[in-house]
């Protein structure tokens, strides 16, 4: 037994060597777990407060899709064009369909009518149908909405071109005897034919008198027209810069730079109505729009 408790230096070196590291060792088996989990705690909070700006960013994206869909504003359907029908959702052979019927001088008065002559199925109909605006009279009864239809045939006879009056020099007298054109809008109608020297450049400048609608514009078309129209230099579309598209009513210097860049896309425009192409064009506006330019 005294053999095994005699040590020499170097074996008792050993002892404590062996003793520091067995203590150093379960220092750090009670110690380091313990760092390990705080740590630990950190990442998952640094966790969830990343999984909450992921989902404040997802919220904003969706809100900013919304935004970005286009609008709709109460119309008449039946003044639908192919472009308005397409934004809508309506494929061409419905679009057709409405268009063929109007040709036949008949109205669209019901949304069931509208679904009857244009064929959409159930589901377009329900998003579009509360957007549907009808005249007023389309509402009122049987007998007046007779009343009213013989009094607009009335109106409405064809005269020709030799028989309508200037409506560059027709007064507000004349044109009050519209049915539908009061006092203020004849003053109106007046009132922007003399904004410009020389007057109207076209019937369709009537659009932009306020308060006139589609059916009055068409009954003052019956008697009246452009006969002298206003003097102006159109624009070369395919050669026109900035600063001349700008001076176009309703083309501002963003839409006359897309214009421009669009027609670099397609190397020149083949038609105006390829503007309707063009980024934030006013779509509404291009029959105004077209009177100033030319290719």
């Amino acid at each position: 037994m005294k053999s095994h408790f005699q040590f020499s230096n170097q074996q008792r070196n050993g002892i404590f060597l062996l003793l520091l590291v067995i203590i150093t060792s379960q220092c750090v088996y009670w110690f380091v777990p313990n760092l390990f989990s705080n740590t630990s705690f950190d990442f998952t909070q640094n966790q969830n407060q990343l999984e909450a700006f992921k989902k404040e960013l997802d919220s904003l994206r969706l809100i900013k899709i919304a935004q970005s869909k286009p609008k709709i504003y109460p119309f008449n359907p039946n003044y639908i064009t192919d472009y308005k029908g397409y934004t809508l959702g309506m494929t061409n052979e419905e679009i057709d369909r409405l268009h063929a019927f109007r040709a036949t001088d008949q109205w669209v008065n019901s949304v069931s009518q509208f679904q009857k002559v244009t064929k959409v199925s159930d589901s377009l109909l329900k998003i579009i149908s509360p957007y549907f605006k009808f005249p007023s009279w389309v509402n009122q009864s049987q007998s007046q909405t007779k009343a009213y239809s013989n009094a607009y045939a009335n109106f409405t006879k064809p005269k020709s071109f030799k028989q309508k009056i200037d409506l560059n020099i027709a007064t507000a007298a004349q044109l009050k005897k519209v049915y539908g054109v009061g006092e203020k809008l004849s003053q109106r109608i007046v009132a922007y034919r003399n904004k410009f020297k020389g007057g109207f450049i076209a019937d369709i400048e009537l659009s932009e008198v306020y308060g006139l609608s589609p059916e009055v514009i068409t009954r003052i078309q019956n008697d009246f027209t452009v006969k002298t129209p206003r003097v102006i230099k159109k624009i070369h579309l395919n050669t026109a810069t900035r600063d001349q598209l700008v001076n176009i009513q309703y083309i501002d210097y963003e839409i006359a730079h897309h214009i421009i860049e669009e027609r670099t896309l397609r190397d020149g425009f083949k038609s105006l109505e390829e503007l309707l192409k063009v980024e934030d064009f006013p779509v509404k506006k291009i029959e105004i729009i077209k009177l100033y330019l030319q290719l």
